[in-house]
This record gives C-alpha cells, sequence and structure tokens, in this order.
C-alpha cells in the first residue's frame, strides 16, 4: 500500500485533490489509520484515478464523472469520448482563431484611418464574359465568404480544365443579396471564357454586365483582410461627391502561394451623388 503522498506522486495529482475525491467519495483509501488518520492506497486505484482525471480533463463535472463510473466505462468509450471532446475542442480552437484573426482585421481598419488614403481611380469597366459557379454565404464578412468562394473557384477550374475550356482572364468575384434568407450572400466565382451562353455544361456562362462607372483600389494581400480597403473605398467614394450603387466586384490580378503578395481590384458601381 501507498500513503497518500506517495499515490499522489505515482499518479501525478496533489495531495489536496486526493483528499477532495475521498470526502466526496469519488475515490476513497482502501483503508485509514484509525490513530491517525493516514489514508492508504493499493496500486490498482491508479485505474480509476486515471479514469477520474481523464473524465474530467473533458470538461465532464465530478457529479458526472461519478455517474459514468458507477457505469463502468470501458477504454473504448473513454477513447470514442475523448475523439468526439478532441473534435469539439479542435472547432472551438477554429472558432476563436477566427474571431481573432477578424478583430486584427478591425484594428488594421481603424489604425489605417488616419493614413495616406490609396489611391482610387474611376473609370468604365468593359462587359465580359464568364464561365460561373455560384454559392450562398451566410454573411458578407470574409470569415463566410472565403469558406464558399475558394471550393467555388477550385471546382470551376476543374471543370474547365477538364474539358479543355481556356481560361481568357484573371478572376472575377461578385456578389447579390441571397433572395431567400435575410443576410445572406449569392456569391459567385467567375472565369472568362471565349463559349457561348449556356448553362448546360457543368457551370454557367453569362455576361457580366458593363459598368459605367465604378470606383478601383488595389487591394494587397489576402481577401481575409480586405475590410481596410473595403472601406478606404467607401470613405473616398462618398468624400469625392458619388454614391454607391452595389456591391465591388473582385477581379484577381495576383494569386499565389504567398497571401500577402496577392493582388485583387476592387471595382465598386458608382454615379454622382445627384445622379443617383
Amino acid at each position: 500500500m501507498f500513503a497518500i503522498g506517495e499515490f499522489a506522486r505515482h499518479g501525478r495529482v496533489s495531495v489536496r485533490m486526493l483528499r477532495h475525491y475521498d470526502a466526496i467519495g469519488l475515490l476513497e483509501p482502501v483503508c485509514v489509520d484509525p490513530a491517525t488518520g493516514y489514508r492508504y492506497y493499493e496500486a490498482g486505484q491508479l485505474s480509476r484515478l486515471n479514469r477520474i482525471v481523464a473524465l474530467k480533463d473533458l470538461g465532464f463535472t465530478l457529479h458526472q464523472v461519478a455517474s459514468i463510473l458507477d457505469d463502468q466505462v470501458t477504454t473504448a468509450e473513454l477513447r470514442g469520448m475523448l475523439k468526439l471532446r478532441q473534435a469539439e475542442l479542435q472547432e472551438q480552437i477554429a472558432t476563436d482563431a477566427a474571431r481573432l484573426a477578424q478583430v486584427e482585421v478591425r484594428l488594421a481598419a481603424i489604425e489605417s484611418e488616419a493614413s495616406e488614403p490609396a489611391p482610387v481611380m474611376v473609370r468604365p469597366i468593359a462587359a465580359a464574359r464568364v464561365a460561373e459557379l455560384t454559392g450562398t454565404a451566410a454573411g458578407y464578412e470574409p470569415q463566410f465568404i472565403t469558406p464558399v468562394m475558394q471550393p467555388l473557384y477550385h471546382e470551376l477550374t476543374h471543370r474547365l480544365c477538364t474539358a479543355g475550356i481556356a481560361i481568357t482572364g484573371p478572376g472575377v468575384a461578385y456578389y447579390e443579396d441571397a433572395s431567400d434568407e435575410a443576410g445572406a450572400i449569392k456569391v459567385h466565382a467567375a472565369l472568362p471564357v471565349a463559349l457561348p451562353p449556356s448553362d448546360e455544361q457543368g457551370f454557367c456562362v453569362v455576361d457580366l454586365r458593363e459598368i459605367p462607372a465604378a470606383a478601383t483600389l488595389i487591394h494587397h494581400g489576402s481577401m481575409d483582410n480586405v475590410l481596410p480597403s473595403i472601406q478606404a473605398l467607401a470613405r473616398w467614394i462618398d468624400a469625392s461627391g458619388y454614391q454607391s450603387l452595389g456591391y465591388a466586384r473582385e477581379v484577381t490580378l495576383k494569386f499565389g502561394e504567398v497571401r500577402d503578395e496577392w493582388l485583387t481590384e476592387l471595382q465598386e458601381p458608382v454615379a454622382p451623388k445627384e445622379a443617383a
């Protein structure tokens, strides 16, 4: 048998924790010296201790741990619980990381308010014929757009290559409000092609209308960090006597493995305020 301190060392827990487990009846010593009150444990109790600590670390309360142990949880069941909890924690980590990334983007937007505004040019955008796939995002925030847009472009490129169809220009992403859900956005991932309009080839071929006047700005870096550029464009439009007429198109000028080197032209349709 082991005194409580020795048992705590072998179990890699504190003596205080063992005393607490004893007090609530979760892990009682095999005997207690009536004269000294010293607690003694057997090596076989390490098995129960391991289960207690594992279940507690999985997020169960000690009351729940007691119920689970009373049901004689097996090693396989513990492994299943671990895998489930692991998936939940990984999802939470990903969610928290995305939230922190968006806070960083908002901070960059705040810091850019006092910086020299990026150069903006108003010019017409010619009509273009594109092949496209569409999807729906829950909102216009990058954390909603990117997971929809990237798979669409990957699949569209694959379908065009499989069909032997040449891509004749840079990619164009554009957006519109989805009609079936408040706040949802219809996402269009488009690539220029030289084909007649059609919707019978595993993708649609459509004509993007000409934009008579668009306020254009070059965004540097990942589109996950586009907010400062979008807001710089908005401030320029408002200060220059224009009115926005809708979502900006996003034309990919440079794309590659290094996200910080991406170049994307934002093309927001505008009109003079009095005309709008």
